[in-house]
């Protein structure tokens, strides 16, 4: 086996490639683990890795299903595990095998060329790998980098950090998998004994565990020397001069990055690893001997810190298993000062002394038996430990915890607030580096466990040292408040603060942690509490800010919240004068302090006073100390948190009997206090708005616009100085202005606005009422809160000037405006509107707000929908919404930049289903009732939202980026946003010629090719549509299954909406878009079948329809979305010739009918059979919806390849269609497989849904007028969105109830209720019923269409295919007689079948006649005539029905005419007839008469075949009845009226009324073919009808009004019906009738002019002559034959004899 190689690059600098690196990490996740399976061979390869990675994630995650699967996987990776980060390094003797030409790999022998060879070589330097395993990740590697656009080496090299990478987290996430307690128990000792395994001591000593952990440290050195040399390289590479690329700056950083990730798991496997007590105090020294050796303050050092607490908890406690001899010895150790300047980092060393003295201060509390400390003076070993901490400390021991603790959070997740108070204990302190923001949140949490274990510690071993920091630090803070220190620089940061550190570690370490926060208020004896209630004592200004953001911290969830509460009432009680601080801190002194300063401010305006800095020095214009703000911004945290988090302590705070907390609030956050405060008492307003109600809603609005428009005049002076005071306008309008100017008040204030938009609690979810008081602000302006949404979208959001330079803040700002636009827009009910129009309810007297009007008007939506067609706002909207794609694909799921991402479009889907509301009902409405007073931010030019996507193409991009990340709620919104856009025509677009431009007709296309990121797209889409079998493990809730379904979705809705354009839908497939065609690309991913395509032609062949037997709606859909997408592709023209020649080659018609199953009533769908009352009512109704519309794609795509196959003559492949068809599939080697024949198929008739009877209807909810909610509204995915509209209908009704007082009496409320939850069951189960008999009625056609195919195309001799037809019938004549008998749609489509199966029906077969065989078929073809004749006669049937089984008896009664010895087996036809009913023939000529279109013609020609049936078996029962229902003399009479209806009728329509006459006369033709009927015929009046028709009075050389170029020919072939018809009356009634033969002779007569030119014409005599065109033999001879029976010429001659005598001379 050769391999050549030729790189793209001679190095690891890369250029232009399509995927960054995140992406295509990221990708490759996606793809490989697609392939991964249990058990295969290479079980450590990366692959196997990635698969058991995210079956581990979904258990983690509660999503996974087969643990028993899970459990292999992570056996068959066991040695994997043991071997860790092992690796053969670069060899000599490697790199001569290697460049000797051959290489071993995997068994499999290559040559190599010198390229290959080359390669390799660099890759295992970059590695320090062994040159064979080098050119084995070359190998691996190169198919990913030809997907992908990236070089061989850097795949290899990303390849190889990945399978490390995935190596680790597996072992992690296992390990950690048994810290869970609250798993099964037999399942946790798997997990045990898979660790034991890993471990090896299992069967082997405990000291392979101390080894392992041992391998893991040494890993983590090899890891941070690694890290030194890339960096010392880069530095080198720099200080040389060499020129770098980006893309080599980026893969250099995504390998520190890794490698960082893999020093993180490592730390944390250690961490579970020496809890789970693996290890021995020597690994314990070990960790002593590498920690003086880390140099630098990062995240590499962090990754030690759990371990190392860990380690001291371990060894450290009395109960840890060690001797107190050797727990003496590590301390030793630890404590000894020669080691102190082997430590590079003086200040983790010194936080790693007080971890360890405050868990073996515990050996000291008592003194054991036996121990080893006897003897020794126990208050001198104190002493020494004592000192020793506060060394520890002065040396920045809680400098460094508390830097750790508050360091490892990203910036957009860190606390602005908490943050001031941070940085304040921390003064000069050494930060982390910028790295440890990287720290992962798993890793965080085992941090903080661990830190926890020293809290707690701390806590109960060393009470001494804690009170003696209190005592040591008021002392201080005395001596410098009292100016008594000594030195003239002093301040207040010269006070140690060491406990104000020790509670804010607390802060961070409780923070979201609720079990563990429960910890302290679980016991009140416990040590935890008794801390709590001491730490509440004797606080200092400072120590009082620590306390409260502890006390927040612990305050987690609803319990420990409501402790918190109360732990703060049971306290005393501050005096109402000036408060000094009281023994502990309580709600009292808190509110009490928060009442004087906020009076203060009243009172005392700061405003003019600079901003404070908390420096630690006092200032003239302090409020109190310098710290008082911070302390009141931790009060007011706390009271935040407290009253979000609980509902007791929100409902005391709203109901306090002493202090107005709202006034309070609103004056602190007078515009004069500092930003942060301000921004304090904002968060505390909206926190009492937690699961508000209308009421306090009010009561905030009504507040807050109060405080808005009476700015004080502090703020005044600030914002306008040396201005009078002006009218509440303007003071709203300086308020607002102040509110603009910083990032702390701006955006709590938006904050504030979005909840008190959003509904209140109480709403019962119609969104009909109005957010805020309807008359709000209307005594100083117009009622409503545009002044608040101008502000949040004019100041703020639309601002051309940041308010801040951080971008994080900035991305918080835009994403709490947008979620003030998104709650905005989508609590506005649309559907009022549309249920105001269309139904009975009075919408303005049911509804909350005043009127309908009002509601549009004033509801924000109406705002907020004109901003959006602001152009700065539009512009910040597109700039919100593209960012850059690595950014996003590094975010967490909680991070400002994707929160404002998904905001920004979640905004422009919005506003796409809304902007035809806004357009043609709000604003034309909000232009009538305007006071001219609004101003206007519309820019009018914009007719709609896509106008703005025009000017921004790039969001396209990032859509189609967007959607490929993996992230599930981002996916959903683009692809829902891509596909609004890709469905705009306006959009859609050819895009204008440029230079150098490709065009591809379509504008969005043209944006994607044109920045080269269609191929990113595509592929993205590619790997998101593999089958992945871990999908139908982990169900519905698999992220994998829900990005396929909305990627899926977006397909079909854009092809179904621009089913003949080349659109985006098109592009992304694989198709090339060229103008207004499609072309496919010669060597393109279309052309390899490796387009996402192809993709979906795998899925829909591949992927099942549920699990076992049962069919689930979750697993349907996505196999029935993508053969919906194939389906559309199949039936477009634009499409069709090359989506059938690819399904074509791949035997995709094949493939799905091997799948079919037949369904029965015990079939189950979503675990429900048909049988089940039930299942209409339920999903399984869509699960069965889905399963036919997927079968009515197949059939009409295998109908489509018949007609094809058949045009082009491809005998062979219409063969094998035939023999599936009929139930045998023959494969391409031949070999037959038996499937479903297509007349089983028809199985979807079977069965019947049980019938629910509508509700009763009440006096409540008489008149109510349901259509417009069963209004069908469906997309190409057959969603429903006027699904709600019942629901809402039935609210409205019950508001109206309500308000006129009938819904008084709860029983009758209870009632009313009870009707409308029955009416809402009903309609439900009529949507899902109507849904299922329209997928039903489409399934049928298709059916029908493909059988009347087969039978029209198959080439089986005369008896095979009589015998396939007379199956057939015998199949659908059941089903039509049954559906016939309700007049359902589906009758229609049956008859037609059997119709089109009749007239394949070769009734002069041989196969027909003979003996049994024709007896069977006379009884088959017999039964279906008799179930036409008895639908026929159905009351009310279905008119277009009846015409298909007019048609069924025609071709019958005429076929079987046509047998030899008919009479023998006609089998008294006339008599089924009669028997049938009396009113069978009525209904016949009911419809011959007055039927609609072809109805009455094919009426006719049924009672034409009917009449002659009944000549042959010498009946008159059939003339009797036509005569008997006046029918005869109504064929006769219309005679008369050819003329004039001819002249009235289009001329497109003269066929067919010609045709209806010729039938009709056909008709008197075979009813005159018997005397008794040629009787009824003449004395209907036939003659005088003739004549007074005028038929042969016209001037035939001249023509008669036919508009038709053909005029004269229809005319000479209607005078030939009407003299055949006088011909065969004639010769029926005999030449002894002289009655019959004088009214001929008369006719003769009368028209002799006629006779006399139709006898020139055929004589070609005179002008007639000229005109070949038309024969009139026949005619002649009926004519001759006319005259000869009635004498005529000898009648002539004797008249003009006569004539003569008259006229001869007398």
């Amino acid at each position: 086996m050769v391999l050549e190689f030729a790189p793209s690059a001679d190095s690891l600098a890369l250029s232009g490639y399509a995927f960054s690196v995140r992406e295509w990490i990221f990708i490759l996740y996606r793809v490989t683990s697609t392939f991964s399976e249990a058990g295969m061979e290479a079980s450590v390869g990366l692959e196997s890795l990635r698969g058991l990675h995210q079956d581990l994630v979904a258990f983690e995650e509660g999503r996974l299903r087969n643990i028993d699967k899970l459990c292999e996987d992570i056996r068959a990776h066991v040695e994997a595990f043991r071997k860790l980060l092992d690796k053969s390094q670069k060899s000599d003797a490697s790199r001569a095998k290697l460049i000797s030409g051959t290489v071993q790999i995997d068994d499999n022998e290559y040559s190599v060329n010198k390229e290959f060879q080359e390669s390799s070589v660099q890759l295992a330097d970059a590695l320090n790998l062994d040159e064979v395993d080098s050119a084995k990740l070359i190998l691996e590697a190169q198919d990913d980098a030809e997907l992908l656009g990236r070089s061989t080496i850097v795949s290899a090299v990303i390849a190889f950090h990945e399978r490390r990478q995935f190596l680790l987290e597996s072992l992690r996430m296992l390990m950690r998998s048994t810290r869970n307690l609250d798993c099964e128990e037999a399942l946790r000792r798997e997990q045990l004994q898979l660790v034991a395994d890993v471990l090896e001591v299992k069967d082997g000593p405990l000291r392979n565990a101390s080894l392992f952990t041992r391998k893991c440290l040494r890993a983590m050195a090899d890891i941070e020397l690694w890290i030194n040399a890339l960096a010392e390289n880069y530095q080198g590479t720099l200080a040389l001069g060499q020129p770098t690329t980006p893309d080599y700056e980026e893969l250099m950083s995504f390998q520190q990055a890794s490698l960082a990730q893999q020093h993180e798991s490592l730390g944390a496997i250690m961490t579970y690893l020496i809890n789970g007590g693996y290890t021995n105090v020597e690994d314990f020294y070990k960790l002593l001997e590498h920690l003086p050796t880390i140099e630098r303050w990062n995240d590499i050092a962090v990754h030690h810190v759990p371990s190392t607490l860990a380690f001291v908890s371990q060894y450290g406690l009395p109960e840890s298993g060690v001797s107190d001899q050797e727990a003496a010895a590590l301390h030793k150790k630890i404590m000894d000062g020669k080691d102190t300047s082997a430590w590079a980092l003086r200040n983790l060393q010194a936080a790693f002394k007080t971890w360890w003295l405050a868990e073996y201060s515990g050996w000291h509390l008592e003194l054991r038996p036996n121990s080893s400390a006897q003897g020794v003076d126990s208050s001198a070993e104190a002493q020494e430990r004592s000192e020793a901490f506060f060394q520890a400390l002065r040396d920045g021991a809680f400098q460094c915890t508390l830097s750790i603790c508050s360091q490892v959070y990203p910036d957009d997740e860190s606390d602005p607030a908490r943050n001031g108070l941070t940085q304040y204990l921390l003064r000069d302190t050494l930060l982390l580096s910028t790295e440890a923001a990287r720290i992962s949140p798993f890793f965080r949490d085992i941090l903080m466990e661990q830190v926890e274990s020293f809290v707690n510690a701390f806590i109960a071993n060393m009470p001494d040292t804690l009170r003696q920091f209190q005592s040591d630090e008021d002392d201080q803070r005395k001596k410098i408040l009292g100016g008594v220190q000594p030195t003239a620089t002093s301040s207040l940061y010269d006070q140690d603060l060491h406990l104000e550190r020790f509670l804010v570690i607390i802060a961070y370490v409780f923070d979201k942690r609720v079990e563990a926060s429960e910890s302290f208020w679980s016991d009140l004896d416990s040590n935890l509490y008794g801390f709590l209630q001491w730490a509440s004592r004797r606080q200092s200004t400072p120590r009082v800010g620590a306390y409260c953001e502890m006390l927040r911290a612990i305050s987690q969830g609803e319990e420990c919240a409501t402790a918190a509460h109360h732990f703060l009432l049971d306290e005393g009680h501050a005096s109402l004068a000036r408060i000094r601080r009281s023994t502990s801190l309580n709600w009292a002194q808190i509110l009490g302090e928060l009442n004087l300063y906020s009076g203060k401010i009243r009172d005392h305006p700061v405003a003019t006073r600079a901003p404070v800095r908390y420096d630690g020095k006092a200032h003239a214009g302090d409020i109190d100390e310098p710290e008082s703000p911070l302390m009141l911004e931790c009060y007011l945290r706390l009271m935040t948190h407290v009253c979000r988090e609980s509902s007791v302590a929100r409902s005391w705070l709203w109901s306090h009997d002493r202090y107005q907390i709202l006034d309070i609030m609103f004056t602190l956050a007078d515009l004069s206090v500092p930003p942060r405060l301000q921004a304090c008492a904002i968060a505390m307003i909206r926190a009492m708005l937690t699961n508000k109600t209308t009421e306090m809603s009010s009561t905030v609005w009504n507040a807050m616009d109060h405080w808005a428009s009476n700015a004080s005049p502090s703020t005044l002076a600030v914002v306008r100085p040396g201005k009078p005071i002006t009218p509440a306008t303007c003071m709203e309008e300086v308020t607002f202005d102040a509110l603009s100017r910083t990032f702390d008040q701006a955006n709590e204030y938006v904050a504030l606005l979005q909840t008190l938009v959003a509904p209140s609690a109480d709403e019962i979810g119609l969104n009909d009422t109005l957010p805020f008081p309807e008359q709000l602000g209307a005594t100083y302006r117009t009622a409503g809160i545009e002044p608040y949404i101008d502000f949040a979208f004019g100041k703020i959001f639309g601002s051309r000037t940041s308010l801040t330079e951080d971008p994080a803040q900035s991305r918080i700002l835009s994403s709490n405006v947008l979620g003030l636009a998104c709650t905005s827009l989508a609590t506005f009910n649309e559907n009022l509107v549309i249920l105001a129009n269309k139904s009975t309810v009075s919408v303005d007297t049911a509804i909350e707000t005043s009127s309908l009007a009002a509601y549009a008007r004033l509801h924000p939506f109406s705002r907020v929908m004109e901003w959006m067609f602001n152009d700065r706002v539009v512009g910040a909207l597109f700039a919100a919404a593209n960012q850059n794609i690595n950014d996003i694909a590094a975010a967490s799921p909680s991070s400002p930049i994707l929160l404002m991402v998904l905001r920004a479009i979640e905004v422009m889907n919005r506003v796409m289903d809304l902007q035809s509301t806004y357009f043609e009902i709000v604003r034309p409405l909000i232009k009538l009732q305007s006071s001219g007073h609004r101003q206007a931010v519309i820019n009018p030019t914009l007719a709609s939202f896509e106008d703005s996507v025009a000017t921004h193409l790039d969001l396209v991009v990032n859509l189609g980026l967007y959607a490929g990340l993996g992230n599930q709620e981002l996916a959903i919104s683009s692809l829902k946003l891509l596909g609004k856009l890709s469905s705009s025509r306006r959009l859609n677009a050819s895009p204008t010629p440029t230079l150098r431009q490709h065009l591809s007709g379509n504008r969005l296309v043209g944006m994607l090719e044109q920045h080269g990121d269609l191929e990113r797209v595509r592929t993205s889409f590619i790997l998101a549509m593999q089958y992945d079998e871990r999908e139908l493990e982990l169900g519905p809730v698999a992220p994998g299954w829900t990005i396929k379904s909305v990627m899926l979705a977006f397909l079909t809705n854009c092809l179904f909406s621009l089913p003949d354009r080349p659109n985006l839908a098109h592009a992304i497939l694989g198709f090339t878009c060229t103008g207004t065609t499609l072309t496919i690309e010669v060597d393109g991913a279309f052309a390899k079948r490796t387009s996402l395509f192809h993709s979906l032609i795998q899925l829909a062949a591949d992927y099942p329809d549920g699990l076992g037997n049962v069919v689930e709606s979750w697993s349907s859909s996505i196999r029935h979305k993508a053969m919906q997408v194939l389906s559309i592709l199949q039936a477009s023209p634009l499409t069709s010739t090359i989506t059938m020649a690819e399904l074509r080659a791949v035997d995709f018609l094949f493939a799905i009918f091997l799948k079919q199953s037949i369904i029965t009533p015990d079939t189950l769908f979503n675990g429900l059979c048909l049988r089940d009352s039930h299942f209409i009512e339920t999903d399984s109704a869509l699960a069965l919806k889905q399963y036919l519309d997927q079968r009515s794609f197949l059939l009409e795509y295998a109908s489509a390849e018949l007609r094809l196959v058949v045009a082009e003559g491809t005998s062979t492949l219409k063969a094998r269609i035939l023999s599936t068809l009929f139930g045998s599939t023959t494969m391409l080697d031949g070999v037959q497989l038996p499937n479903v024949p297509v007349f089983d198929l028809l199985d979807f008739l079977g069965f019947e849904f049980p019938i629910h009877e509508p509700p009763r209807v009440t006096s409540r909810f008489s008149g109510m007028d349901f259509t417009v909610a069963l209004e069908s509204d469906g997309d190409a995915n057959g969603e429903n969105s006027q699904a709600p509209l019942v629901e809402q209908l039935l609210a409205l009704k019950l508001n109206e109830l309500r308000k006129n007082g009938y819904l008084n009496d709860p029983l009758e409320q209870e009632k009313a209720l009870a009707d409308a939850e029955a009416h809402v069951a009903f309609y439900k189960v009529q949507r899902n019923l109507g849904a299922l008999e329209q997928v039903r009625l489409r399934l049928l056609k298709a059916w029908s269409n493909l059988l009347t195919l087969a039978m029209c195309h198959t080439d089986l001799d005369q008896e095979g295919r009589a015998a396939l037809l007379l199956q057939a019938l015998q199949t659908v004549t059941p089903r039509l007689e049954r559906y016939a008998a309700e007049s359902s749609p589906e009758a229609v489509t049956l008859g037609k079948l059997v119709q089109a199966l009749l007239f394949q029906v070769d009734f002069k077969s041989s196969a027909l006649d003979r003996s049994k065989g024709a007896d069977m078929a006379d009884d088959r073809l017999f039964g279906v005539f008799r179930t036409a004749l008895q639908a026929i006669n159905i009351p009310d049937g279905n008119v277009s029905l009846r015409e298909v089984l007019y048609n069924i008896c025609f071709r019958y009664l005429t076929g079987i005419a046509d047998l030899s010895g008919s009479l023998s087996r006609l089998r008294n036809i006339t008599q089924t007839v009669a028997m049938s009913g009396k009113k069978t023939i009525g209904i016949i000529c009911d419809d011959a008469y007055g039927g609609s279109g072809t109805c009455r013609a094919s009426a006719v020609l049924f009672l034409d075949a009917l009449a002659a049936t009944a000549k042959a078996e010498n009946s008159s029962y059939v003339v009797d009845s036509l005569a008997r229902t006046n029918f005869i003399v109504v064929l006769v009479e219309a005679i008369r009226d050819i003329p004039s209806e001819l002249r009235d009728t289009d001329a497109q329509d003269v066929p067919l009324l010609l045709a209806y006459y010729e039938s009709k006369l056909a008709l008197l033709l075979t009813i005159s073919q018997t005397r008794h009927g040629a009787g009824q015929v003449i004395n209907a009046g036939l003659f005088q009808a003739v004549r007074d028709s005028g038929l042969f009075s016209v001037d035939p050389d001249l023509g008669i009004a036919i508009d038709n170029a053909d005029a004269l020919v229809k005319y000479y072939k209607l005078l030939l019906s009407v003299v055949r018809l006088i011909a065969s009356v004639v010769m029926s009634r005999g030449s002894q009738n002289q009655q019959t033969i004088d009214q001929a002779k008369q006719f003769l007569a009368e028209n002799r002019p006629i006779v006399v030119a139709v006898f020139k014409r055929q004589a070609r005599i005179g002008t007639a002559a000229e005109s070949s065109s038309v024969d009139v033999e026949e005619l002649v001879e009926l004519l001759v034959l006319l005259m000869t029976m009635t004498s005529f010429i000898d009648f002539e001659d004797q008249r003009d004899a006569k004539r003569s005598r008259r006229k001869a001379f007398t």
